[in-house]
């Protein structure tokens, strides 16, 4: 069987080019209260700082969000989400060529941000909590990424129950898919994201995991965002408390050339190296995009994988 022409991806004036290696989307939290790097980057000035070092590290894609969707986080409102990544995003447009995402669920945000240059939509109910968000991605030609969520993000992770995860999984894939086209939405634009850890458990993530061939044959673009995330303890059989940045161990080197020496070391999130191994084995399934908190390190590891197996 021939696999779909997935090689473009139309996000308003960009048409990205994927299915080499994956493509990666850096993760800008303006957040307080994110999983993994909530209040880092809150202040607007870090959070753009932040983001064009992303985007020198090797970020295809900056992907702005205001409120975290981490398992029991509480609501934001609109005004506050609008007042955290309006001026981030406005700034970066004007400093950096890369396609900006803005990570909402509400299409006041999304309009705001596509007016301020944000070019992709990155919706974890895959354009299902806001009924005018199709219309707001459509009416910008903007790029669509359309997750698949099981509940909210307060209930999500109460007891997430599937016959077969990939099957039911696919099956919204293939509605929301019809139900965009019949919007007017092109499916050049949109790109599906199977949701790793929005209402699934760890064996439900590694399903998912293990098929992104089942996804791609749907005919889009694959995005999968498993940085740093909690399933990880489990394929690794250890916890994933923060490490002590003061402790050897909690380090990796911050250059190749500086290896060996303390100074040069900087704090290694203790998912650091499976979230690299899930990534390789992303890449070998021919995933497309991969949404990532440690872009620098990642691009290495799939230039690395792309130069021994080209």
């Amino acid at each position: 069987m021939t696999e779909p022409d997935l090689r473009t991806w139309q996000c308003r004036q960009f048409d990205l080019r994927l299915c080499e290696t994956p493509r990666l989307m850096g993760i800008v939290n303006v957040t307080p209260d994110s999983f993994s790097d909530g209040g880092r980057f809150l202040d607007r000035d870090a959070a753009v700082a932040h983001a064009l070092q992303l985007a020198d590290d090797g970020a295809d894609i900056l992907d702005v969000g205001g409120e975290s969707t981490r398992p029991g986080a509480t609501p934001v409102s609109l005004e506050d989400e609008l007042a955290r990544v309006i001026p981030v995003i406005r700034e970066l447009a004007a400093k950096t060529a890369v396609p900006i995402s803005v990570d909402t669920t509400k299409a006041e945000v999304a309009r705001q941000a596509l007016d301020a240059g944000a070019a992709i939509v990155n919706d974890i109910s895959g354009l299902t909590f806001d009924p005018r968000m199709i219309d707001v991605c459509r009416d910008a030609a903007a790029g669509i990424v359309c997750m698949h969520i099981q509940g909210t993000p307060q209930t999500m992770q109460d007891n997430p129950t599937y016959g077969d995860v990939v099957a039911e999984i696919c099956a919204f894939f293939a509605e929301r898919l019809a139900t965009l086209e019949a919007a007017g939405v092109p499916p050049e634009r949109v790109v599906l994201d199977p949701g790793i850890g929005f209402g699934k458990t760890a064996a439900h993530n590694v399903a998912i995991l293990s098929n992104i061939r089942r996804f791609r044959a749907l005919g889009r673009p694959v995005l999968i965002g498993h940085s740093r995330k909690r399933f990880l303890k489990k394929v690794l059989g250890r916890e994933m408390d923060e490490p002590n940045a003061g402790t050897l161990d909690a380090c990796v080197p911050a250059h190749p050339s500086w290896a060996g020496t303390l100074d040069a070391c900087v704090p290694a999130h203790p998912s650091w190296a499976g979230t690299l191994g899930v990534s390789l084995a992303l890449a070998a399934q021919h995933c497309d995009l991969l949404r990532v908190h440690d872009v620098r390190a990642t691009r290495d590891a799939m230039l690395a994988y792309r130069t021994i197996l080209r």
